[in-house]
């Protein structure tokens, strides 16, 4: 219990990046991971201690966030741009132009297939390794590598290319 505590204190900075994230609001990502928490906690019985508990927890988060789109679709049309995260930083040319990059990121992520957004999500915010975000999601190494790579490259296509790497 101990180990798997001090596991779930570590991870809570990284799991609330990738729900914010996700949900693109404060408020909303505070509740998903207090739910995450609270499911984990529940259902501790389940983990393996020889494994890390960052992946269970980001799917944990991401199950959580999925039901919740489906019992409120309303939440869909939230564009990443109105929910004023970067509207904090000092307003110095400098710092403009890196808002305004930091607003068009956020839009052409949204914008990106959920399937790749989730898989990029979880390395690039969630700070998670190819192998950590192929267990959260179910799925192959192999198919995390490809949406990662489908997406940067869609990324990639605009006339001012995104940036993305790790925040971790």
């Amino acid at each position: 219990m101990a180990k798997f505590k001090a596991e779930l204190e570590a991870a809570l900075p990284a799991i609330w990046r990738y729900a914010y994230a996700l949900t693109r609001d404060h408020a909303r990502a505070d509740d998903l991971v207090q739910d995450c928490v609270e499911r984990a906690l529940n259902k501790r019985h389940l983990w393996s201690a020889d494994r890390p508990l960052r992946p269970w927890l980001a799917k944990i988060a991401l199950n959580l966030f999925r039901n919740g789109l489906h019992r409120d679709r309303a939440h869909l049309h939230l564009a990443y741009d109105e929910a004023g995260d970067i509207s904090d930083l000092p307003v110095s040319e400098t710092h403009m132009d890196a808002r305004l990059d930091a607003r068009r990121t956020l839009v052409r992520v949204a914008q990106l297939p959920e399937e790749q957004r989730h898989a990029l999500l979880l390395v690039t915010v969630g700070g998670l390794s190819y192998a950590e975000t192929a267990e959260a999601l179910g799925v192959p190494i192999g198919t995390v590598m490809s949406r990662i790579a489908r997406a940067r490259h869609r990324l990639k296509q605009d006339p001012q290319p995104v940036q993305l790497r790790s925040v971790t």
